[in-house]
């Protein structure tokens, strides 16, 4: 390993690349999954309906996970830094981009360019900062994800009140103006450390390695586990508040609690990481989702403090898991193929973020209750434990 007196890892310079990472990460998920509470205020402010709004906003879901997916594997070859300034420049030219457009294919360009440029930021920053790491790769990595967590936390009302406040053209000037802002600063220290080896792979190279890894059984099975290790909340987002509230919850304390399965998170997310630095990423990924499956059954108990127990348990299980894959992955695959990686694996978690929500949905309908749903749920998460585990037992 070749490092100068200034840049090594574990160094005061890695950490200020992990601190503008947090920052950073603050905005990178939690727009497109403020969608909600996004739907009323532009049908009014553009005149279209809500079922032609979801078309919007499912098309920026799928730039965040699809297309930053496919910028971060043949993006590879380029610097991480450039990008991320561009990520910065392309959000910078959304932000006054409403006042432009009064059409519906305008807005589906505008979300489509800002989905993209918030994924490959996503990736690009999850792959950067834990190579500037060695001893505390875990403990940075929750760092980073901290920054993810209170995104899904802090977005959301902001954008309600922002909104509601100084409506939707100038509200949306004002938060991804802000946004750019966050982008451009963390693009400005946030790079590949200068002992990582850029890879000299071409286009070709990248198909074939992507081809031969699409072969192997360990990514086949790691490729499940890593969709089905975020999927199971994707569906039991689809049925919570419902339940919640169906166990004798206000509307308002079924939304708190739903709610204080991320606020748990963000905990767990640091403590999960200086824990992984301890005992390893491995065995504490598959802990995590081991503590999902556990707070998931707990839910199929109609006691109204076992519920609570469950939604801190199913808490600390979501964070270590949101923060260790990343590591988990870096530790399997070659470090010059970092964003690719990443990349590949958002594939996974973004078809989970599609398919469970409305499958959710349908389960609770057609048995006209929660436990099927529930034990669905349990299943899944037991899946992608025994998945994870079998991938990572290869490597």
């Amino acid at each position: 390993m070749n490092v100068d007196g200034s840049e090594r890892p574990d160094s005061r310079r890695s950490w200020i690349v992990a601190v503008a990472g947090a920052v950073a990460m603050i905005f990178t998920f939690g727009t497109p999954l403020s969608y909600g509470i996004l739907t009323a205020p532009f049908s009014d402010a553009f005149a279209v309906s809500p079922l032609v709004l979801s078309v919007v906003f499912g098309v920026m879901l799928f730039t965040f996970f699809f297309g930053s997916a496919f910028v971060g594997v043949f993006g590879v070859r380029f610097s991480a830094q450039r990008m991320l300034l561009a990520c910065a420049l392309a959000t910078a030219a959304v932000a006054p981009s409403l006042y432009l457009t009064n059409s519906i294919v305008g807005l589906g360009i505008v979300f489509a360019v800002y989905g993209l440029a918030l994924g490959t930021f996503f990736v690009l920053v999850a792959s950067v900062v834990p190579r500037w790491f060695d001893v505390r790769r875990g403990a940075a990595t929750g760092l980073i994800f901290v920054g993810n967590g209170l995104g899904l936390f802090l977005l959301p009302p902001i954008w309600q009140y922002v909104l509601g406040e100084y409506g939707v053209r100038q509200g949306f000037l004002a938060v991804v103006g802000v946004n750019a802002a966050v982008f451009l600063l963390a693009a400005l220290v946030c790079r590949r450390p200068r002992w990582v080896e850029q890879t000299t792979a071409t286009t070709s190279d990248l198909i074939d390695w992507l081809s031969r890894l699409g072969r192997t059984r360990q990514f086949q099975l790691l490729f499940v586990g890593i969709a089905l290790a975020f999927g199971w909340y994707q569906l039991f987002a689809a049925y919570a508040v419902e339940m919640f509230a169906g166990r004798g919850l206000s509307a308002a304390s079924a939304s708190t609690a739903f709610g204080l399965v991320g606020g748990v998170s963000i905990i767990s997310r640091v403590g999960s990481g200086y824990l992984s630095d301890s005992v390893g990423v491995r065995r504490t990924f598959l802990v995590s989702l081991a503590c999902t499956s556990v707070g998931l059954a707990l839910l199929l108990v109609p006691i109204r403090p076992v519920l609570f127990l469950a939604i801190v348990v199913l808490g600390l299980g979501l964070g270590a898991t949101a923060t260790l894959y990343i590591p988990l992955l870096m530790g399997i695959y070659a470090s010059d193929m970092d964003s690719a990686v990443i990349g590949v694996f958002n594939v996974g978690v973004g078809v989970a973020s599609l398919v469970m929500p409305p499958l959710g949905t349908a389960a609770v309908t057609y048995f006209g209750g929660y436990t099927v749903p529930v034990v669905l749920t349990i299943s899944m998460s037991l899946l992608g434990l025994v998945t994870a585990a079998l991938a990572t037992r290869e490597s």
